[in-house]
């Protein structure tokens, strides 16, 4: 084992891919957030995608690299299903803007992806199509659902949710969640780590993440430019849904409070992006 040495870069490539573990995780408990989004914002998106449609092709290899991005999204769910309620209850207009932020500036990233092959007018096409589907299906979206019982199965149903917003960049599952009326007791759940929710959610998240990730691969692996730009147009779509309109009483230092949280969150997008062009061995 001598030759296996635990380097500075490695260490810090670790700690890399922890974070961005977390901010994915975030997308599956954060309305409005899309954790297949902020996986192809941050450059790991494909690879997950790769890794799950071909699971013994380079098994070690891929387990060793999203070992800390799994410990990462786990960290990210159970510390914000903590956090999310009262930021979001107390601070709601304020968070989502530093949120609204990382997305912003990790949009660069994202548009270098999509052009890594060339970029040609059917791309842009796909592109606006794509911004203006996703835009209408998540504003009227709130009207596909009402009121659900908790039970196994409608458990089952949004971890099958979840494991699309993982699979399906920009589709924010949690969105979904709160229009069925179960996203507070999803919170609560992963709080208290009630097993009748953990257990079908994951069923649920797990069966339609190794059942659609061969769709992906082979739509990837075929249509490379096209699937990102649409990935793309979904980003901004899913991006502009969450930018808040509601600043009833809110102060000068409200405002204040809200463009500076959205600076933080674009620096910090564009930080993690510079990070990934510096760590990530070419292929």
């Amino acid at each position: 084992m001598e030759n296996e040495k635990v380097t500075p870069k490695a260490k810090s490539d670790w700690f890399l891919r922890f974070v961005k573990g977390m901010f994915i995780g975030s997308g599956f408990i954060l309305p409005g957030v899309s954790g297949g989004a902020l996986a192809a914002v941050f450059g790991i998106y494909e690879r997950i995608i790769s890794f799950l449609a071909h699971i013994t092709k380079n098994f070690k290899e891929n387990v060793l690299f999203f070992i800390p991005v799994g410990l990462g999204g786990l960290a990210g769910v159970f510390l914000l299903s903590f956090a999310v309620s009262f930021l979001l209850g107390e601070f709601e207009t304020i968070i989502l803007w530093f949120f609204v932020g990382c997305i912003i500036g990790t949009v660069p990233a994202l548009w270098k992806e999509a052009g890594k092959h060339g970029r040609q007018t059917k791309d842009i096409v796909i592109l606006v199509v794509s911004f203006i589907l996703g835009f209408w299906f998540l504003w009227k979206g709130s009207s596909l659902f009402g009121q659900v019982d908790q039970n196994f199965v409608t458990w089952m149903i949004a971890g099958a949710l979840i494991g699309l917003g993982l699979i399906v960049p920009g589709l924010s599952p949690s969105n979904f969640l709160v229009y069925m009326g179960m996203y507070k007791a999803m919170a609560d759940g992963f709080k208290t780590l009630d097993l009748g929710v953990l257990i079908p959610i994951a069923i649920g998240g797990l069966a339609t993440v190794l059942s659609l990730s061969k769709v992906m691969d082979w739509v990837f692996s075929r249509f490379y430019a096209l699937m990102f730009h649409f990935i793309l147009g979904i980003v901004f779509a899913s991006t502009l849904m969450i930018v808040p309109t509601d600043y009833a009483g809110f102060s000068f230092l409200g405002f204040v409070g809200c463009g500076v949280l959205c600076f933080l969150g674009a620096a910090l997008g564009w930080w993690m992006s510079r990070l990934e062009e510096r760590y990530v061995p070419e292929d």
